[in-house]
């Protein structure tokens, strides 16, 4: 009898064990537009923002997140918090000068095994300005990981889409879908970003011809507003979503969620940032 009982018991063990190991483990995946440092910002500056930025990132325990505007001093700032590491370019030059579209990740439970950049235009491997922007380069930054905690691995994009030029932006659209397809193949897909682009625009309609919109796909309903960018105003309308996080069909969004955190009438950004909890399927 107690041979039986101990089988029966030996066996429920092993069945939770199995179940226990065959959970997925969510990974808490965000964008966020850091905004510049520029003195002409005032109370809003980087220096007045910088812990703002530190403790929200911090408290929401992102695993791995896309930042956009970010020059290296700012993304050095953020590096102090000691469980995160960054890569990306500069890019006005590929190294540290001009923003970056860095990405930043959890130490403990990612392993970086290979990072690269492109430029958003007609010669995407040096710095350049494409099509009808005037302003400034545009780059995306992107990395290889191996999620420590499950094995599998994936690729993670970063990018930050022209704000004046209508062209740029639409091939811009076209590029990504390229190069994500070229670098990645068939791997799982993230690609986060400010797109400055509406959904009904032709390159964020073109990003879904290979990747999913984590707004639109995730299974709880989205939290928060709906637009991404207030401009540092407290009564900001709110209406347009310019920042994304997109996934392979290969994850699963389990839930999304725009932050709207703030410090005494203060945001940490004239963005929010988006956060979504994904696991591979």
């Amino acid at each position: 009898m107690r041979q039986i009982l101990f089988l029966l018991l030996s066996g429920l063990l092993l069945g939770h064990s199995t179940l226990a190991q065959k959970t997925p483990v969510a990974l808490r995946v965000a964008t966020y537009n850091l905004r510049l440092n520029v003195a002409s910002d005032g109370v809003n500056a980087w220096p007045n923002r910088k812990e703002l930025v530190k403790n929200l990132v911090r408290y929401h325990n992102f695993d791995v997140f896309g930042t956009q505007e970010g020059f290296r001093g700012q993304l050095n700032d953020v590096a102090e918090l000691p469980e995160y590491a960054f890569v990306g370019h500069g890019r006005d030059d590929g190294k540290e000068s001009g923003e970056h579209s860095a990405i930043f990740y959890k130490k403990s439970r990612l392993k970086l095994l290979q990072s690269g950049d492109f430029w958003l235009s007609q010669t995407p491997n040096e710095p350049s300005k494409g099509w009808d922007a005037t302003c400034c380069n545009r780059i995306c930054s992107w990395a290889r990981f191996q999620d420590l905690k499950t094995n599998q691995e994936f690729y993670f994009f970063s990018v930050h889409f022209d704000h004046e030029g209508v062209e740029a932006r639409r091939q811009s659209g076209h590029l990504m879908v390229q190069k994500i397809q070229e670098i990645a193949k068939n791997a799982p897909i993230i690609c986060v970003g400010d797109f400055n682009s509406t959904p009904d625009t032709d390159q964020i309609k073109t990003m879904q011809t290979l990747l999913r919109d984590a707004f639109q796909v995730a299974k709880q309903p989205p939290y928060g507003p709906v637009g991404t960018f207030q401009g540092f105003k407290l009564d900001a309308p709110l209406q347009d979503r310019i920042d994304y996080v997109f996934v392979s069909k290969q994850f699963e969004v389990l839930d999304y969620a725009v932050l709207t955190d703030s410090m005494r009438g203060l945001y940490p950004s004239d963005h929010f940032p988006v956060l979504v909890n994904v696991v591979l399927k």
